[in-house]
């Protein structure tokens, strides 16, 4: 299915306000499992940093909800979101100028290019790399782009099931992706022949997160491709369905899988 013109429409209707743009985060906070397991990583990397200066790429913004969760751990903190759509982008820094946090900017970058020598502590790059074809050129942008120690942090579908593809004759769910995921040790391989010293890989969305990913997204994506007279009926749908997604998404982060159709992936420099 086409997901961009979902986003673009849901986009364009939480972005009337900062006020129901904080709606639209925390909403994407709650249901998104891939940001359950982004904001434990993020915590973790943020003890003993939340008083020092730090600073912070986020590689590839999208909507911006990860920026603006960093941004609210520590005033200190120094933060470049990038991504290459215009409009996400000028919607972004007017949201972010509105709410007065100016530890941050957007700026519209191509990752195949962008590099700027030993200047970041921390990049971030979520529902990313399946997306960019040049990904080992990506990765040797972002080790460059690191100082010594700094730790990259990437959210990805695997190739056990990612983009909800279970088979060779199949289709990925999501069109706009050109890899239907990583195989675990192939991103830790490439990790390191861009330079990175230390990558270590766990899966995520086990078998919870994928019953959950089906009812909290999948569903409702599909019946919104469909007829968009189903925004009616989502608040229905969801009253129902998130309490499950949200056992579900705990039951996740809080499991270790030895299988999964998402990566967490960590590198340092």
């Amino acid at each position: 299915m086409q997901y961009d013109p979902i986003k673009r429409v849901l986009g364009d209707a939480f972005n009337k306000t900062p006020f129901l743009r904080r709606v639209f985060y925390k909403l994407l906070d709650l249901l998104l499992l891939r940001t359950w397991h982004v904001h434990k990583e993020l915590r973790e990397w943020a003890e003993g940093r939340r008083d020092k200066e730090q600073y912070i790429l986020d590689a590839g913004s999208g909507f911006g909800q990860y920026t603006y969760y960093l941004s609210g751990m520590s005033r200190k903190w120094s933060i470049l979101a990038v991504d290459v759509k215009e409009e996400q982008i000028s919607d972004s820094n007017c949201f972010i100028r509105a709410i007065g946090r100016h530890n941050v900017l957007f700026r519209i970058a191509d990752l195949v290019q962008y590099r700027e020598p030993k200047s970041y502590d921390l990049i971030l790059s979520v529902d990313v790399m399946e997306h960019i074809l040049e990904d080992v050129e990506v990765f040797r942008n972002f080790q460059a782009s690191l100082r010594p120690g700094g730790m990259l942090v990437i959210s990805t579908p695997s190739d056990q099931g990612g983009s909800d593809v279970n088979g060779d004759d199949e289709a990925s769910f999501i069109e706009e992706h050109v890899r239907d995921g990583y195989n675990i040790q192939e991103i830790q391989d490439k990790l390191k022949l861009a330079g990175f010293s230390k990558v270590k890989a766990r899966y995520s969305y086990g078998k919870p997160g994928q019953l959950s990913w089906r009812l909290s997204m999948k569903y409702p994506l599909l019946m919104l491709n469909a007829s968009k007279i189903f925004f009616l009926l989502l608040p229905f749908y969801y009253l129902i369905t998130f309490p499950v997604s949200l056992v579900l998404n705990w039951m996740d982060v809080n499991g270790n899988h030895k299988s999964g159709t998402g990566l967490i992936v960590k590198a340092w420099k």
